[in-house]
This record gives structure tokens, sequence and C-alpha cells, in this order.
């Protein structure tokens, strides 16, 4: 019996050195590969920078590559090394619609300082050290999808993936002249001063969910076969601090596979978080194309090979085909003892990467639901008719 999983894993340039040469990408695309990964989240856009030469940012700001790559062509690379073992490429541009990491906008708005996120002081719009380019702006949204369409023509890919950067914004955001125009002549009063106002929320939101319902018509345009893949914030949280409207994004099909980040540190708090998401009709009648992100390892945290495993065992009991980690490096630790932990025991035996036929699959879960509430409406109608008849 065929296994169609999504066993998936992020590729960073932070804390890892796998994308600092072609050798040690080869190497990692060969273990990753024995030990039962299908998919491969490289990441090709960050600091501002790609990891490919590109010919938008050569034309926008001066420079095709991150100076650390010139010479090279990491996308190139992986794409090669992976396919020779059978791994799916979705390449994953980290950075979104950040600019910097406290460098003050960096190279991108030195550059273009009208493309910067403004927040209700005027200030250059930060969160958690980074700089953002304003994402409500049709410039900077027609510079990133050209970025992502240069990737999506020149590369053979499973398809592209978005995060909690793109598309994003922190809700503090959005005070720049432009957006605030725009505002004013749809309501014909300036943006409310509370950035969670729930108009305001919702309507920087919407232009966000407009964008990407553009960047998925646009891909698809190209190859109809290629993924959106998204990793988001979780839900409530994505939507009130970084304008993240995940739930609209899946009512309007614009994601194919969906990756909320569950970064939480031990099994039970990953479960409960789990448990949120599908005790909502909406998320139950996507699980499949529900691969949940897990927190495998960042700064001196690695997770237990426990929970580790009973992370995956629940998803498999929820019907949940597939988890992505974060990130490569916490397979490597202690002599690969996390791989070694998947290789021999939950990944022992291979599984195809889904397709997307796969993916839009009517879900477990809602054919259960939907068959009860058949038979509800059954037994109504007939008691209905049985009433009548008796009348």
């Amino acid at each position: 019996m065929t296994i169609i999983e999504t066993r998936g894993v992020w590729l960073t340039t932070t804390d890892s050195q796998v994308l600092y040469s072609q050798q040690a990408i080869a190497e990692a695309m060969d273990f990753l590969s024995e030990t039962g990964f299908n998919v491969v989240f490289p990441v090709i856009w960050g600091r501002g920078a790609t990891l490919y030469p590109s010919q938008v940012m050569q034309q926008t700001f001066g420079f095709e590559i991150d100076p650390l790559f010139v010479g090279r062509d990491p996308l190139g690379e992986i794409v090669a090394e992976a396919h020779r073992v059978g791994l799916k490429v979705i390449p994953w541009f980290e950075y979104g619609f950040a600019s910097s990491y406290k460098r003050n906008g960096g190279l991108l708005l030195a550059k273009k300082p009208q493309w910067a996120a403004r927040d209700r002081n005027g200030n250059l719009l930060e969160k958690n050290g980074f700089e953002w380019l304003n994402s409500l702006d049709p410039e900077v949204q027609n510079f990133m999808l050209n970025l992502i369409l240069e990737v999506v023509q020149n590369y053979e890919i499973a398809g592209i993936q978005g995060d909690d950067r793109l598309p994003a914004l922190p809700s503090e955001g959005g005070y720049d002249q432009g957006t605030v125009e725009r505002y004013r002549q749809q309501f014909g009063e300036n943006p409310p001063q509370n950035p969670k106002n729930p108009q305001w929320l919702q309507w920087r939101a919407d232009i966000l969910t407009e964008f990407l319902a553009r960047l998925y018509q646009s891909v698809k345009a190209v190859n109809p076969n290629l993924m959106v893949s998204m990793a988001p914030n979780l839900p409530d949280w994505g939507y009130q601090e970084y304008l993240q409207d995940s739930r609209t994004w899946l009512k309007r099909g614009l994601v194919d596979m969906f990756h909320p980040q569950i970064y939480r540190r031990n099994f039970l708090n990953y479960k409960s978080e789990l448990n949120k998401i599908l005790n909502e009709q909406l998320f139950r009648g996507i699980v499949p194309k529900l691969a949940p992100g897990i927190l495998m390892k960042i700064g001196s945290y690695r997770i237990a090979p426990e929970d580790l495993l009973q992370a995956i065992e629940y998803n498999r009991a929820c019907g949940i085909s597939g988890e992505v980690f974060f990130f490569y490096e916490g397979l490597r630790e202690d002599n690969n003892l996390l791989a070694r932990v998947l290789q021999t025991g939950l990944y022992a035996q291979v599984a195809t990467f889904p397709s997307l036929a796969d993916l839009n699959q009517v879900s477990a879960t809602q054919t259960a639901s939907s068959s009860i509430w058949q038979r509800w409406l059954g037994f109504l109608r007939n008691l209905y008719l049985g009433v009548n008849r008796r009348g």
C-alpha cells in the first residue's frame, strides 16, 4: 500500500551551513532522502536578497543575489540535487515583506525609502527586530509578485511558499500617506489611532488577501500544477498581530498546502493548539491540505524524541497526513539522533509526496460530519412525512 504524506523540512541560512556549498547541499539531500523525507523548503529570499541570480533584483536594486552567494545559484543547486534523490522542492520566501532585521530597513529601503511601512507615529515600522516594506502598497506588491513569478518561470519546482511574513504586515502598520489616503477615500475619515480597531484590521487584512488571490492566480497561470503553500502564524494571533486572515484564504481556495506554525516546546501544548484548529469546521474541512509546522530546533532548544513521535502520531490519529519541521539542523545534532528516530520508526516506509488531487480531497472528518448531517436530515424528513400522513 502506497503511503501519501508530506514529510518536509525547512532549510535556512541562519544557524546552518547547508546552503553555503554545493557539496553540503548534495550531502543534505542524500541525508534527507535516506531519513524518509520527500520535500524540502529552502529559503531563497532573506535579508533583503535572493539566493538565486535575480533579474528583478538587478533591475530594481542594482544587485542580483545575496553577496555571500555571488557566482553561484544555490536554488538551482538545490533543485538539481533534490531531484537526483527524488525530493520535491518548494522555495520558501522567508522574509516576505520584511525589509531587514535590525538594520533600519537595510539596502532595500536605502534604495526605495518610499516603500517603507509606517506606524501611527510616522516611524519606520518595526516589530520583533524586523523592519518592514509596506505590503499594502501596489508597487511593493508588484515587486514581490514579480520576484515569485521569476522563480516559478525559471526553476523546476513543486510550488512556492509564503509564511508569517508573506502576505503579512504588523497590525501597527498602515499609517503611510498612501494607505491613509486610500482609507480616507473609502470611509471619509482617517484610520483609527488604535491599530486593533476591528474595521481597520479587516480593511488592511482584505488588501493582503487580495494580493494572495492575485499571487495564486498568477502562479497557476504559469503552471496549474504548482502548489501555493502557506505557513502563517496561528489563525487568531496571526490576524490580530500580522493581518493574516488565513480563514478567508482557505474559504476562498487560495492555499493548496497549509502549514500553521504550531511552534510549541512540548507535545501537550502542540496537541492543545492543534485541537483548537481542528475544533473549527473550516479547518476540519481542509485536513488533506494540512501539514502543521512543528518546531524541531531553535537556539539551544531541540524537541525531545518522545515529543517528536507523539506529535506525528497525533497528527495521523487526527487524519493529518504530514508535517514540516523547523529546521534541518535539529535532525543532525547528537549524531543525527532525531533523524535516526524517524528513519527507524514513523518514516521507515517510503511515502509519496501528495499531488494536488490528493490535497483537494474532501477530508474524512468533513465526510463523517456530512454523513451524520444527512442522516439527521433524513430522520427529520421522515418524521415530517409521518406527521403529515397521520394528519
